[in-house]
């Protein structure tokens, strides 16, 4: 008889992103850059903390420098291995743009986490919220579609049953190869 896990949904993600291989047995995304504050720092920084062993973190001082360091170990390991890179929401989201669009035009597959509005909406608005007060569907991490090749926004833990998969077969893909945004 198998044991119930119980897990939040960061948990979940980062047990699946650690258990996902190359063909060479390598982890395909060796670990995550990140940046913690709003947003992230909860969940997603709980979960990364747990699993330090299994999936390392590296801390920047820089959203873009994180973000441009995971571009080019993609690219040093020939798009078979990939890292991520998480931010806080606002301006830490935004600053990952540029390294996304650079990755997006080389099919560089990044996967990017940044870190986004609670799905209940509150605090509103967020500390450093860069934010579309007419419309509560639209964040700063909206910035990120143009350059992503596959995006998604999680506000439920089973959307990371459909949106995991699809993200790891973008990255792996060399016709669609490219940055990711959950």
């Amino acid at each position: 008889m198998t044991e119930t896990i119980r897990l939040t949904a960061a948990q979940a993600m980062v047990k699946w992103l650690a258990a996902q291989m190359t063909e060479d047995g390598d982890r395909f995304v060796e670990g995550i850059w990140g940046i913690f504050g709003h947003g992230n720092v909860a969940g997603l920084g709980e979960a990364l903390e747990k699993a330090r062993q299994d999936f390392p973190t590296w801390r920047g001082q820089n959203e873009q420098t994180m973000a441009h360091a995971a571009i080019a170990y993609a690219k040093a390991k020939k798009r078979t291995r990939a890292m991520a890179v998480t931010t806080s929401i606002g301006p830490g989201a935004t600053n990952l743009v540029t390294p996304a669009a650079l990755a997006h035009v080389n099919r560089l597959p990044i996967l990017l986490i940044p870190g986004d509005v609670f799905a209940n909406r509150r605090p509103d608005p967020v500390l450093q919220q860069v934010e579309d007060f007419e419309d509560g569907t639209v964040s700063a991490n909206d910035c990120l579609r143009p350059v992503s090749r596959y995006f998604d926004r999680i506000s439920r833990p089973e959307h990371l049953l459909t949106a995991l998969p699809r993200a790891l077969a973008t990255m792996t893909d060399p016709a669609s190869c490219g940055p990711v945004t959950l």
